[in-house]
């Protein structure tokens, strides 16, 4: 008898110790990142991890000489060089370009998932103190170059979003969105910031984006979530992934929309006036899941987080169950694939690369780090049509790429996108400390 129960428990052991390798194991992809990407992704069963993938791409910079990889028929150079982790770009009206050097701040908290993060960030050239500044870019000579460069406002605390509004320019922390009088061609402000509304901080996520809104009085701001999918209680979840729509005047706020795990780009569709924006989905479900994507979004719609993905689709780990949610979750209009870590977002407006891009959204996608292999790394375009909706049965287009090496090493990783005063496409490298044009090549 006692033997037989030794046994029993020996099997149990070995049970246990098959279902622990498995939900450890890295989890590599079967199926290739366009089969999720497009108005109809392929949604796989989740495969659920007790240990993140983990799959990076070192940084080792850009030597003398070396670019990203354009499009056929477009064409790469250096706008600036030598910034401090460069994240974000403005366009100014007299043409000059902001650019927001900043990165995390101080990571808090322990335990696996703490210790997981301040690697990652170490390990993708991340893990540095943020610069907490903005800088002003001037090409006066039109050459496509960036020769005067100023320190335009320091005393941030990890700045992201910049916009112009009824003369102020307002500036979105991690922490806080403020404001400074601006005058047109000024190249600093000393102003101190004014508070226009305390945004949460600390976690995950922790860039904030703003952006004016089509009504001209109010503002949009982007707030992702704490956690991956509020494992750390929903109490820290509040007013987070979601977007925001301030009230400058009267210094408060509302939710806008929320159920959104971490947008940050937005833009307003030219023609339209309707608001989109990319968001970062969750991890640890699988290479295959869950895709990052690009939406419309109006007042009220929830797209789910932490509860469901995808427009319906239940993530079990997420406790309590919220199932009178499920009807009401709006789906994402378009997805840009899994873990591609979409951040950048700028319609074609101005843009003159001719072509295919025309019409339709730019896409800086910052890259993978819970995938095998990597996904993301180049910015991308999505065509639009007339009507300001993704072309149908289009998929993503490759604009830049080349920020991987072939031996999976990172020269870079791009981020914020914008267009330039001469139509040409700007783009933020903040591994590579670089900001990129591209043009249309003649």
């Amino acid at each position: 008898m006692r033997r037989h129960i030794l046994a029993v428990l020996g099997l149990l052991v070995l049970a246990a110790v098959g279902v622990v390798a498995y939900l450890a194991w890295p989890d590599a992809a079967r199926l290739d990142v366009a089969a999720v990407s497009g108005a109809r992704p392929t949604i796989t069963s989740p495969r659920e991890q007790m240990l993140p993938t983990v799959k990076t791409a070192d940084p080792i910079g850009w030597k003398a000489g070396q670019a990203p990889t354009p499009a056929a028929g477009l064409r790469v150079a250096a706008f600036a060089t030598g910034l401090d982790h460069p994240r974000w770009l403005y366009r100014l009206p007299n043409g000059d370009v902001l650019v927001a050097e900043t990165n995390s701040p101080p990571r808090e908290g322990g335990g696996i998932q703490g210790w997981v993060m301040r690697h990652l960030l170490g390990k993708v050239g991340a893990g540095g103190p943020s610069a907490n500044r903005i800088t002003l870019l001037r090409d006066a000579d039109g050459d496509g170059r960036a020769e005067a460069r100023t320190v335009f406002m320091t005393g941030l605390n990890s700045p992201t979003g910049m916009a112009l509004f009824d003369g102020q320019l307002y500036v979105a922390n991690t922490d806080s969105l403020v404001r400074v009088p601006y005058t047109e061609g000024a190249t600093s402000i000393t102003a101190k910031p004014e508070l226009v509304v305390k945004l949460p901080g600390g976690g995950n996520h922790w860039a904030r984006n703003v952006i004016p809104s089509e009504d001209g009085r109010t503002l949009y701001v982007s707030v992702g979530s704490a956690s991956n999918v509020a494992e750390g209680g929903f109490e820290r979840e509040k007013f987070r992934a979601a977007i925001l729509q301030v009230y400058p005047k009267e210094k408060t706020f509302r939710v806008y929309a929320t159920g959104l795990r971490n947008p940050n780009g937005m833009a307003l569709v030219p023609g339209t006036d309707r608001l989109w924006t990319v968001v970062n989905e969750r991890d640890m479900l699988g290479s295959d899941l869950v895709p990052d994507y690009l939406t419309a979004v109006e007042l009220g719609d929830n797209l789910g987080w932490p509860w469901y993905y995808w427009g319906g689709y239940i993530d079990t780990r997420v406790e309590p169950r919220n199932l009178e949610l499920q009807q009401y979750v709006k789906r994402p209009d378009y997805a840009l694939g899994p873990h591609v870590a979409a951040l950048g977002l700028s319609f074609a407006a101005d843009a003159k690369l001719g072509g295919q891009f025309t019409r339709g959204a730019f896409v800086g996608e910052h890259g993978s780090w819970n995938r095998k292999p990597l996904s993301g790394y180049k910015v991308v375009f999505v065509p639009f049509d007339a009507g300001g909706w993704p072309v149908k049965g289009a998929k993503p287009v490759d604009v830049l790429t080349g920020f991987v090496t072939p031996e999976g090493d990172a020269h870079g990783r791009p981020v914020g996108v914008i267009t330039d005063r001469a139509g040409a496409l700007l783009v933020a490298d903040d591994v590579g400390d670089a900001i990129w044009r591209v043009t249309a090549a003649r």
